[in-house]
């Protein structure tokens, strides 16, 4: 692999880890932030999926689509296919809770978003097993 796609690859794990990262801090303490930490969720499985993809050559376009994500994924990987009801859960946090006049979600709502996107993170990370991130 061509050392500029390694680097790209690893600068979106690193962002992936980030956002997994910024949900958890907004979204513990006494005064969560659920509509941002839910958010960073989604961001954090889009991030990891486009890593995936980049590594393996493939084209992802301008999308926030999970679902069209683990679809292209499943095609290089078939275990992507067990993942379409966690893309599917994921994807409207994209933008659901961005804009005013939607009531922020619950924590209850939160913290199985930050689980689907930690376990996809990790199954993702555990598909490139060659690329390290280091702590951060």
């Amino acid at each position: 692999m061509d050392e500029a796609v390694r680097e790209l690859v690893l600068g979106w794990l690193t962002k992936a880890k980030h956002d997994l990262a910024s949900a958890r801090l907004l979204g513990s303490g006494s005064s969560p932030v659920l509509d941002t930490a839910i958010y960073h969720c989604q961001q954090a499985a889009e991030k990891a999926l486009k890593a995936f993809l980049l590594y393996h050559g493939e084209p992802f376009g301008k999308t926030h689509d999970l679902e069209v994500l683990v679809k292209l994924a499943a095609q290089i990987d078939a275990g992507f296919s067990s993942w379409q009801e966690v893309a599917i859960a994921l994807t409207p946090y994209a933008t659901q809770y961005r804009y005013p006049g939607v009531a922020d979600p619950d924590i209850a709502e939160f913290k199985r978003a930050f689980d689907h996107a930690t376990v996809f993170c990790e199954f993702v990370f555990s598909r490139l097993p060659d690329i390290k991130l280091t702590s951060g």
